[in-house]
């Protein structure tokens, strides 16, 4: 798996200010997110996207922010602390296992998988552990690279989604790259 993951270091060029002009956190994930809300973003990194996500969540909210990496944690830790925002994001190491999120079976508001569902190798296990953490009719943002994914690829991703329980809903307004906005329903 190391090998499909984006090295560390390359979570430095990702957190650059600079990425706003062309893929701006509020405008992408303002839609779908409240105040008061519990997040899951798997795939967290340094931040890029968690830090804007406390912020619309408050301090009433929870992001529960994953990653594979230590590294990307304890950026994401520094970064957090530095911002004011550590008691709102709650950091989880992946393990080999799976997400790790049983415990949230049925108690998230949304979730976000931005430019990382590539990197994993049992895209079924990883949506039906979505799944099972997403309250009933609550969305999961689902967002890949043009660059590292072709149509095709994305498409069997979202087959993959689909045959777990999701259901694809149309997008009121276009954000960057490939996207699925999924809802979970009763099986």
């Amino acid at each position: 798996m190391a090998d499909r993951v984006c090295p560390h270091w390359v979570g430095y060029l990702l957190i650059n200010p600079l990425r706003k002009l062309f893929e701006n956190p509020n405008k992408i994930l303002r839609p779908f997110v409240q105040e008061g809300m519990t997040v899951l973003e798997p795939g967290c990194g340094m931040g890029y996207f968690t830090l804007p996500l406390a912020r619309m969540v408050g301090p009433k909210g929870r992001i529960v922010a994953l990653d594979i990496q230590p590294k990307m944690l304890t950026a994401l830790r520094r970064r957090a602390q530095r911002a004011g925002l550590l008691d709102i994001i709650e950091l989880r190491h992946i393990e080999d296992d799976g997400l790790g999120v049983k415990d949230l079976s049925g108690k998230v508001d949304f979730a976000a998988a931005l430019h990382v569902v590539h990197e994993v190798p049992g895209q079924s296990s990883f949506f039906t552990e979505v799944w099972q953490a997403l309250k009933q009719g609550s969305k999961f943002l689902f967002v890949e690279p043009k660059g590292h994914v072709s149509q095709d690829q994305f498409a069997e991703s979202v087959a993959v989604a689909e045959k777990v329980g999701f259901v694809s809903e149309a997008l009121s307004k276009k954000v960057g790259g490939r996207v699925a906005l999924l809802i979970k329903k009763t099986k």
